[in-house]
């Protein structure tokens, strides 16, 4: 049996989508040494080829290029699940970004849509993205793009919408919002990519036949978060396109790299 990395975050859609194959509930050829860390902090050590397998965002596929490759399955792609930008009182895109912004990363899928929404964009400062809404009420930034369960929490914080880019993104393109997707390393072999493609899909399909079976492992990773939020989170992030990125999902991942270049 291969022993293989794999970098995926913390969040609920991962830890119920592979919560499966971590934990050895399907037969796969792989055997998998999971290491939780924060999106961008997987983006930041996909650039040394750190890991075996990873998760992504599409926004730092261009700045990876060939050291890794994009699986079909595992992916988080999908329709209503896109970044907003927020602001503690009602202003528009436009006016958002006249200020310091909090972004979760450069390398961030919700970073580059952002680019390509707002190109006058100005000053950002990167940060945790489960710090940004703290940074935003408190006055800290001027705005802040926020992802993961935020979307569903801002209000709680006495924010307001500016724009949601996944709105946005699917008015211009007709496609689904490509967040993220899971890659091999360069130099894992076709057989064992091919291998590691079917285990995921099949952790993502146990996960769906099991919902309560990851309950404790995802529960364990988002502490903080309410059973409410966790369930939100999983519903909107693990769907369809988790199974196979699908031709739309294909297109739209060419697409937001190609304009992200």
């Amino acid at each position: 049996m291969r022993d293989l990395t794999f970098g995926y975050s913390p969040c609920p859609n991962d830890t119920f989508a592979f919560h499966a194959l971590t934990f050895g509930l399907i037969d796969t050829p792989v055997r998998i040494t999971p290491v939780l860390l924060d999106i961008e902090e997987l983006n930041r050590r996909a650039h040394h080829g750190e890991f075996d397998l990873t998760k992504l965002s599409v926004g730092a596929f261009a700045a990876v290029g060939n050291g890794y490759r994009l699986l079909r399955s595992g992916a988080a792609l999908g329709h209503g699940v896109g970044p907003l930008v927020v602001t503690r009182t009602p202003m528009t895109l436009d006016q958002a970004v006249g200020g310091r912004v909090a972004i979760p990363g450069r390398d961030t899928t919700a970073y580059r849509l952002l680019r390509l929404a707002a190109p006058q964009l100005s000053e950002v400062v990167e940060m945790r993205y489960d710090r940004i809404l703290h940074a935003v009420s408190s006055g800290e930034v001027h705005a802040g793009l926020i992802i993961h369960e935020s979307r569903f929490t801002y209000v709680d914080h006495g924010l307001h919408k500016a724009i949601d880019l996944g709105d946005w993104w699917e008015r211009d393109t007709s496609l689904p919002v490509p967040l993220a997707g899971i890659c091999a390393r360069a130099d894992v072999n076709d057989v064992t990519a091919a291998a590691v493609e079917r285990a995921i899909r099949a952790s993502v399909q146990y996960a769906f036949d099991h919902p309560e079976a990851s309950r404790d492992y995802v529960r364990a990773h988002a502490q903080e978060m309410s059973e409410t939020v966790c369930a939100q989170h999983i519903a909107l992030y693990v769907n369809e396109h988790s199974l196979d990125i699908g031709d739309d999902g294909m297109r739209a991942i060419t697409r937001l790299v190609s304009d992200a270049r």
